[in-house]
């Protein structure tokens, strides 16, 4: 049975689900409109997604509503790291592990 997108999007499973690498900062910006609370008080409070990308720092500015789905994105990126991290760690063990019974064989 063919589903359309959005059917597909709606019963997407944490795996088909986005990853996100980076970090939430909280910036503070004044945007200079003269008559603006800003000027002379409290700046603007603005979420980004703070993340390296070929050596830079780039910045996504994020609405209050994009908050929920990209903190449930850069977890499931921090789970997958960790994941894998392990995975490699054990590929490692499993290596070191065949090269010493090569060497008892020799």
């Amino acid at each position: 049975m063919l589903r359309s997108p959005e059917e597909s999007r709606k019963r997407a499973t944490p795996e088909r689900e986005p990853l996100v690498r980076g970090s939430l900062v909280r910036l503070r910006r004044r945007c200079g409109k003269p008559n603006c609370h800003c000027h002379d008080g409290q700046p603007h409070l603005t979420w980004a997604l703070s993340c390296s990308l070929k050596g830079k720092t780039k910045m996504l500015c994020l609405r209050e509503r994009d908050l929920p789905p990209v903190r449930r994105a850069l977890d499931r990126y921090r789970r997958a790291a960790a994941d894998l991290e392990g995975k490699a760690l054990r590929g490692i063990q499993i290596l070191a592990q065949q090269i010493r019974a090569d060497k008892r064989k020799e």
